[in-house]
């Protein structure tokens, strides 16, 4: 079992990464492709790691669109917790 680590990405978007997923799917909400020298990969973030919160929100029994949403009004910085 992997542990949880944090990752935090300074604004403004593109982050570089892509979600798939969340509860409307009954699937983690998970980094399903990365852009090459984007600011995920810089921060260490892989494909198939599981988002557990957004900007400190649980990202627990969030849909796909309300991730893409939390994500999207983010400006400053973008803090993930993963897995």
């Amino acid at each position: 079992m992997s542990s949880s680590y944090s990752v935090s990405l300074a604004g403004p978007a593109p982050w570089g990464f892509r979600l798939q997923g969340g509860k409307d799917f009954c699937l983690p909400l998970t980094i399903s492709r990365l852009t090459e020298g984007g600011k995920a990969v810089k921060a260490g973030m892989n494909t198939g790691d599981i988002i557990l919160s957004i900007n400190g929100i649980s990202s627990e029994g969030m849909n796909h669109l309300e991730a893409q949403n939390k994500i999207k009004a983010c400006t400053g910085n973008l803090s993930l917790t993963l897995k």
